[in-house]
């Protein structure tokens, strides 16, 4: 993973909830593609269509709330997004965004839909270049993960890890 990257924003509100990031019609299947293509589908029905892979979405408060579908981070994930931003996370969406290597930060970011972000994680920054004024960017402070957390991600999820782990 990267330590600084950016990517054009979706913005979504509060309590997004797993129905809406992956409806549950699609949730018989092992296809990361039919998840890909269905992503948001639920409250943005054409994002899966125009999502760019790097691109990041910031939300509200309590960011994939409902069931602990760990297809939703998936679905997110192969859908080519490469970071969600929120104020706050539920609990089984953040650590099954983990678990499945999602890049995930709690903060508080004023965007909007079509400005660009640029996430340091070394600096724990998020940098806003609104779509219409570029030259002038905001700086958010962005929650720091864990060293340990930030290790699964780097080895693309949980079982990616426990595979290295058990392999040295």
């Amino acid at each position: 993973m990267e330590k600084k990257f950016r990517g054009n924003v979706w913005t979504f509100g509060n309590d997004i909830d797993t129905d809406v990031i992956i409806p549950g019609k699609y949730l018989r299947t092992t296809d990361m593609q039919v998840f890909a293509d269905h992503a948001m589908e639920g409250i943005a029905p054409d994002f899966a269509k125009n999502v760019k892979k790097g691109d990041i979405i910031v939300a509200g408060d309590n960011f994939g709330c409902g069931s602990s579908r760990e297809q939703a981070p998936l679905a997110l994930k192969y859908a080519g997004v490469s970071c969600v931003i929120a104020k706050y996370f539920a609990r089984i969406f953040f650590r099954n965004a983990i678990n499945v290597g999602l890049l995930i930060i709690e903060a508080d970011v004023g965007a909007a839909d079509g400005d660009q972000i640029e996430v340091d994680l070394e600096n724990n920054l998020i940098r806003v270049y609104p779509k219409n004024r570029p030259d002038e960017a905001r700086e958010y402070p962005a929650g720091n993960l864990p060293d340990f957390l930030l290790e699964i991600l780097n080895d693309g999820g949980l079982v990616e890890h426990r595979k290295k782990q058990m392999s040295q």
